[in-house]
């Protein structure tokens, strides 16, 4: 499957995704996204909230557990025939699991949960992110599909233990 993707001549989206992937470093799009929420009152406040706290619960599990324990190598785009302009940094961390997936189905999860219109958006945002980093060649497929479901656990996590504070009577 990897090969597949990184063979798939697509010019035309190699520039948008590359930046994509970029722009996803340290969950910057969430914690862009979790700004503007945040300046309104009451659930929006409150999603964006849960969704920092989701992104920080998978940040750590897929860096900080998962990587280290797994430490499975990086993708060796050259094999691949990855082009060039696809090419991000490739990171110096395990590749299973994907944090950059984790955090943003974290991010897509929690706040979805919290603001149910914004569950397709950000999910279609978070799968397009995981896709990225295949496309990139920084990752395999397995390590995003871990990283999806780790990012969704983390929301879980963060939602089911949060219930009382994002869900007030009234």
């Amino acid at each position: 499957m990897y090969a597949a993707v990184a063979a798939t001549p697509t010019p035309t989206l190699d520039t948008w995704l590359r930046e994509l992937s970029t722009a996803a470093n340290h969950s910057k799009i969430s914690f862009s996204i979790a700004a503007l929420l945040a300046v309104r009152p009451g659930a929006a406040r409150r999603a964006a909230a849960a969704g920092v706290a989701a992104v920080a619960v998978a940040s750590v599990s897929a860096n900080l557990l998962g990587k280290q324990l797994a430490r499975r190598p990086r993708p060796d785009r050259d094999a691949a025939q990855v082009p060039f302009v696809r090419h991000v940094p490739m990171p110096v961390s395990a590749s299973f699991p994907s944090g950059h997936t984790a955090s943003a189905f974290a991010f897509a999860t929690a706040v979805g949960t919290c603001l149910p219109w914004t569950s397709v958006p950000l999910g279609l945002l978070a799968a397009t992110v995981g896709y990225s980093r295949v496309h990139t060649g920084v990752h395999y497929p397995g390590d995003v599909a871990a990283g999806a479901l780790l990012g969704m656990a983390s929301a879980a996590a963060v939602t089911g233990l949060a219930r009382p504070l994002l869900h007030p009577p009234g």
